[in-house]
């Protein structure tokens, strides 16, 4: 199983440095020293996370040359959903007409895409009368933002990704998933109120507890650490070396950090594709993002072998081996000519 459509959606508005200094007390030259992200786009206050991710769903199936009926799955990753409840996936799934699909979120907060691949690749791969799969990780985490909070108003934003799964010739597609959480550090990035534990009132409100909050020296040491683990494990399991890595698609949290790392790590340039400096940390829809970006604008070729991996709250992490398929994608973005469709 492997990928046979992307699509991507981003929110036609955008908010620059200067917009999001003001407002958290900083100038725009230490948001893009300290972060490297450059600009990043917010959800209309009508527009929800099911209304993005099913703009970038219908995208990914039209990439894919199917219908949306023909979907067998749609799973949806996020950690700002439409509602507590239903899945923000059964709105989708009403959104674009998916009505053949089984609905159902995932909720591994960054890692959520790579969770959600994961689940719809094994159940397409057991389930002989299922052929296609919609996995799409979307956050509107401009809705959850303090303003006035430097720590995670300047880095996090909004945007939708998806892909189509399903049947590839032998040789290409995923392999080697590898999941894993440490619930014992999932303060470190949460919304505190608004679910069972802490339920919504007037003192919550108050309190600004609905708005993300988030240890960043403990989340950035975390990075720090389990990047380099994440991708020397995969390699070793796998009897392969650095070299042998056409790109590492990855969770974009912070573009200098992940440059840092990459560094480090001695990713050999060139194949650490960088999107957050222009879409800021997008989440669950962060590592499908800067997939579908690849194969637009390079470097991705049929056949290359990909390494992905991404880092997220709970804390979460996970990693895949992918051999790309050369899969057409569409890009809706706020430009005079929405439809941007990859040439490889």
């Amino acid at each position: 199983m492997g990928v046979l459509g992307m699509g991507t959606y981003l929110p036609a508005r955008q908010r620059s440095n200067e917009e999001v200094a003001a407002a958290a007390g900083v100038s725009p030259a230490w948001i893009s020293q300290r972060t490297g992200v450059h600009t990043r786009h917010a959800a209309a206050p009508d527009e929800a996370a099911s209304d993005m991710a099913a703009a970038a769903v219908r995208s990914a199936v039209a990439a894919a040359g199917l219908d949306a009926g023909q979907l067998d799955l749609l799973v949806l990753a996020t950690s700002t959903p439409d509602e507590l409840g239903p899945a923000t996936a059964c709105r989708v799934q009403a959104l674009t007409k998916a009505r053949n699909a089984v609905a159902f979120d995932v909720s591994a907060a960054c890692s959520g895409w790579l969770f959600g691949a994961r689940v719809a690749h094994d159940l397409l791969r057991g389930d002989t009368g299922a052929r296609y799969a919609a996995v799409v990780g979307v956050e509107a985490y401009s809705k959850f933002l303090d303003p006035a909070d430097r720590g995670t108003a300047v880095l996090f934003a909004d945007g939708a990704a998806a892909a189509v799964l399903g049947p590839v010739p032998a040789g290409e597609g995923f392999a080697d998933f590898r999941l894993g959480s440490d619930g014992v550090l999932a303060d470190n990035v949460l919304i505190p109120a608004g679910g069972s534990r802490t339920p919504a009132g007037t003192g919550t409100v108050a309190e600004g507890r609905h708005t993300i909050r988030m240890d960043g020296r403990a989340v950035r040491d975390f990075i720090v650490e389990m990047f380099p683990r994440i991708v020397s494990e995969s390699l070793t399991r796998n009897r392969l070396r650095m070299a042998d890595i056409e790109a590492f698609i990855v969770h974009q949290p912070n573009p200098r950090l992940l440059r840092s790392v990459g560094t480090e790590l001695g990713v050999p340039p060139g194949r650490l594709p960088i999107v957050a400096d222009e879409v800021g940390n997008i989440g669950a829809a962060s590592t499908p993002y800067a997939l579908a970006t690849s194969a637009v604008n390079g470097p991705l070729r049929q056949g290359d072998r990909l390494l992905l991996a991404a880092i997220g709250a709970g804390m979460t992490w996970g990693s895949a081996l992918l051999t790309w398929s050369g899969a057409p994608v569409i890009r809706t973005a706020p430009t005079a000519d929405p439809l941007q469709r990859s040439t490889r």
